[in-house]
């Protein structure tokens, strides 16, 4: 086996949960190949960069090894290198850490009314 459809790769490495999920986002042309946006039936070699989206990072994966079939997680971190960067990885830390506080409110007060609710969630940007 010297090339394997990259939807199917991303699975069977469990990048994505499920086949479906990783060929929507390589139909959204979120993956790049070596740079390049690519199709679902796009077939990768090793060697191959990809650059693949997840849970708002960016990965930067190197293909070592050719997979067809999901295997456990232990097989599938050996079948590419990841060169993600620190500063991807800790992108949130910086806006996230110390300032997300939990909520307080005073004893006694009782569960908040719906106009109380409705303010607060336009104060947070919530839903309106």
């Amino acid at each position: 086996m010297d090339k394997v459809r990259i939807d199917k790769w991303l699975w069977a490495v469990r990048i994505f949960k499920s086949r479906t999920l990783a060929t929507d986002v390589v139909k959204k042309g979120k993956v790049r190949l070596n740079g390049e946006p690519v199709k679902p039936s796009s077939n990768i070699t090793v060697g191959d960069r990809l650059t693949v989206p997840k849970e708002g990072f960016n990965l930067d994966l190197e293909v070592v090894k050719l997979l067809n079939k999901r295997v456990g997680a232990p097989l599938a971190v050996t079948a590419y290198v990841d060169h993600t960067t620190e500063e991807e990885m800790n992108k949130f830390k910086d806006w996230f850490v110390g300032k997300a506080k939990g909520e307080h409110r005073e004893k006694g007060l009782g569960r908040p009314t719906k106009r109380e609710r409705r303010d607060l969630e336009g104060f947070k940007g919530g839903e309106e």
